[in-house]
Order: C-alpha cells, then sequence, then structure tokens
C-alpha cells in the first residue's frame, strides 16, 4: 500500500524492532510530528538491525533487496466493503517494476479505458466507471528480477440514482414462433444520447446465419427504437437469439439495467398480398398460392397504406370507433362489435369482417383504410395468419412509415443499414 507522506513510506519499510516503554513511533498528529517520530524509528531500527546482522550474516539486508527488485502490485480501489464512487479513479501500481498487462471489465459496460504512464510502473483509469456493476482487476508486472508477477482484485460501484436508468422493451417475445417478416425491435423508456454505445452491447444471431442490420428510428411515441432484419425475410425454422448486454452501459447520462438472453423461431412463410385496383387479398404459404379473397380497401382520401406491413396482434373482436384514429364529422363510425380483426398498424389499419360493406367487396373499395371482407372469409383469414407474417398493400398511395408498426421492409437494404449507429 502507498501512502500519502515520504515519511510514512520510510516507516513500512524498515521494521520497528523497540520502542521506549509507553511510546509508539509514527502516531502523533500533524506532518512533522510523523516526519519527526519516522526518524525516531529509523535511528533505533537501525541500530537493532546492524547488531542483528552481526548473527545472521546479513540475511535481512538480502530479504530487502530482492523485495525492492520484485513488483509489489497494489490495485486501488479492490475488495473495498463499501460501493464506490463512479467518479473513482482506478489505479495500477507495480512498485520497483513494471507493467507488462492491465484489464478492467464489468459486465454490461465492457472494458474500462486508461493508459500506462511513460515508465510503465502506473496504469489509470480514462473513463468513466458506471453504476450499479462489479468490476474485475487483472494486473501483472514483471520486477528487476525478472520474474512475472499477478494479481486481481473486484470492486462494486454504487448503484445509479433514481431517473438515471433505462430499460429496453423487447420484441418478439421469448419462446414464440413468429412469422418470417418479424424484426427484432427494442424501444427505450429514456432518450438514447449515445446509440453506438447500446448498438455496440446488442447481438442477434441465426441459425442459419442471415446478413442482417440493426437501423435506429423514431418510435410513433417520440421514444427512441432500435430494429435488426435480415437482408430478406427470414427463412421458415430459422432459430435466432437476441443477446441484450446493457447493464451499466453509459447510453449518455443513463444507465443500462437489463441482461437477457432472448430465443425465439420462424414458423411457416405465410405472406398476403392485397390489391387495391382488383380488390382482392390473396394468401400464400411456403410460397405456393393457397387461396384469394374478394376484399374492400380504403375509398378515396382514406387509401389504404401501401407497402409492407406485418401482423402485429389478432383479437376476435373489437370496438372500433373513429375517433381514436382522428376521423371525425360526416366520416365518423363507432362499430361497437367488428369480428375477427388482424392490426396491420398502430395507427388503426385492419384486416376484418365488414359484412356492413358486403355489396362491395370484389367491387368498390369503400373503407375508411382497413381491408374489410366477409364475416366467413375474415374468420378464415385470422386462422392462417400469425404475429409477424407479413401483408402487402400493392397500388395503393402513401408508402407506410417504418415506424407505423413495423414497416421496415419498405426501406431498401442500402437505406437500412445506414440507419445503423455504428456506421
Amino acid at each position: 500500500m502507498v501512502s500519502g507522506s515520504s515519511a510514512e513510506v520510510v516507516m513500512q519499510r524498515v521494521p520497528v524492532l523497540w520502542t521506549p516503554a509507553g511510546k509508539s513511533c509514527g502516531r502523533r498528529t500533524g506532518i512533522r510530528a510523523v516526519a519527526l517520530s519516522a526518524v525516531g524509528c529509523l535511528a533505533l531500527a537501525a541500530c537493532s538491525s546492524a547488531s542483528a546482522s552481526k548473527g545472521s550474516g546479513g540475511s535481512a539486508d538480502g530479504k530487502a533487496g530482492a523485495a525492492a527488485k520484485s513488483a509489489q502490485i497494489a490495485i486501488t480501489p479492490g475488495g473495498e466493503g463499501s460501493a464506490v464512487a463512479v467518479d473513482r479513479k482506478v489505479t495500477v501500481q507495480a512498485g520497483s517494476g513494471k507493467l507488462t498487462s492491465v484489464k478492467v471489465t464489468a459486465d454490461g459496460p465492457g472494458a474500462l479505458a486508461g493508459a500506462l504512464s511513460k515508465d510503465k510502473g502506473t496504469w489509470m483509469s480514462s473513463a468513466k466507471l458506471a453504476p450499479g456493476v462489479t468490476y474485475r482487476v487483472e494486473a501483472r508486472a514483471i520486477g528487476a528480477d525478472g520474474k512475472q508477477r499477478s494479481k486481481s482484485a473486484t470492486f462494486t460501484t454504487a448503484e445509479p440514482s433514481k431517473g438515471q436508468t433505462f430499460v429496453g422493451e423487447y420484441f418478439p417475445d421469448m419462446g414464440t414462433t413468429v412469422g418470417v417478416a418479424m424484426p427484432v425491435s427494442i424501444g427505450f423508456n429514456k432518450p438514447i444520447h449515445d446509440k453506438a454505445a447500446i448498438e455496440r452491447r446488442l447481438k442477434v444471431t441465426s441459425s442459419p446465419a442471415v446478413e442482417g442490420a440493426w437501423s435506429w428510428m423514431k418510435n410513433r411515441d417520440g421514444r427512441d427504437r432500435i430494429d435488426f432484419r435480415p437482408k430478406a425475410f427470414w427463412k421458415p425454422g430459422t432459430d435466432i437469439t437476441l443477446r441484450m448486454s446493457l447493464d451499466g452501459v453509459d447510453a449518455g447520462g443513463v444507465y443500462g439495467t437489463q441482461n437477457r438472453v432472448v430465443t425465439f423461431r420462424i414458423g411457416a412463410a405465410v405472406t398476403s398480398t392485397v390489391d387495391v385496383v382488383k380488390k382482392t387479398l390473396t394468401v400464400f404459404k411456403d410460397g405456393k398460392k393457397v387461396r384469394t379473397l374478394p376484399v374492400s380497401t380504403g375509398k378515396k382520401g382514406f387509401e389504404t397504406w401501401n407497402g409492407t406491413m406485418v401482423v402485429l396482434s389478432k383479437v376476435p373482436t373489437i370496438r372500433m370507433n373513429s375517433r381514436t384514429v382522428g376521423i371525425f364529422g360526416p366520416e365518423a363510425y363507432d362499430l361497437g362489435s367488428v369480428k375477427w380483426d388482424v392490426q396491420l398498424t398502430p395507427s388503426g389499419t385492419y384486416v376484418h369482417a365488414a359484412p356492413w360493406n358486403a355489396g362491395k367487396f370484389g367491387r368498390i373499395n369503400g373503407s375508411h383504410g382497413c381491408i374489410g371482407m366477409s364475416t366467413a372469409d375474415a374468420k378464415w383469414f385470422y386462422g392462417q395468419v400469425g404475429l409477424g407474417d407479413p401483408v402487402t398493400v400493392i397500388k395503393s398511395k402513401d408508402t407506410v412509415a417504418v415506424n407505423n408498426g413495423y414497416g421496415d421492409w419498405n426501406v431498401d437494404w442500402t437505406n437500412w443499414q445506414q440507419g445503423s449507429a455504428l456506421k
């Protein structure tokens, strides 16, 4: 241990063999008193060791010389009982030796940055510690005697204060089976100012392996969100693993608290195409056409979104009130019991039964943006599709936004990759 006073260093290195009765060297207060006491201790110790050396053949001097040549590693902080403040510096010293390697790591934040002094006698951290995590310090040094020494230590930092943490809400859920268009999506409850720091701690692997990329966006509620999708739809039977190592990660003033491993599987390739000109919905399974249904899509001024949407949820019955999607006046409606509802966007796009439009299916587009069909056809379609299945609308207008549900597939691959914070 290296103290803050040179006098105290002398006291530590020279053994005190005798003191006058009732007195103890080096325990007076004040710098001058400590220094004078240390000199007194040194004089007594020198006399005693001179006498001892006559009977020992100088073995005490030999041990002291060997100790001076060996590398004595000191790590601070290390093994402290109380939580360490995040503004502390981590310091590793090699004594009379030279440090050959220093690693300071923690799950989540990863490696702590730092640098060696010019003489390689000291390593000091240059980055701020993350709160609420345990750091591991591993150091190696070589002494003047040529012998290697190693030392390790651990310490835990103080928990972050209230309001300094964030979490990511991820989809899909653990253990689910989803459709071929389902991205990995994480929405955050706090603004993420250092997106690169977060993205470095996220990893998606799959079997079979695919080319894929993360891309950042603002969700419809204004919060930061990041999605991972492959270049093309997933293959049926693919097993996917998401690893979130966010505990202690600094996202720009807020710190993560999660370490998660989430696995899910891709089911059959159930895809659907809606042609607003032909007024049809065609379902394919594993590339083979299963059935074509007559439908009615959005009328003029309420056109159904163009592009690929992804099934978000299914409910057998729902109330549809136009006020929830901003439709008032003569076009307002309040339908209390709409059957076989397949949700495509948070903005209110559904595939559902619309018996009130029975004369329009296959003939007239008369909805307020949803894709309506007969009750029997809607029930059949409801039974065919699941979370993550794509529904692509063609020949309409106004392509669905990337953040309106999972509009990820409407961004070309090059632009999608540019959404990464690591580019």
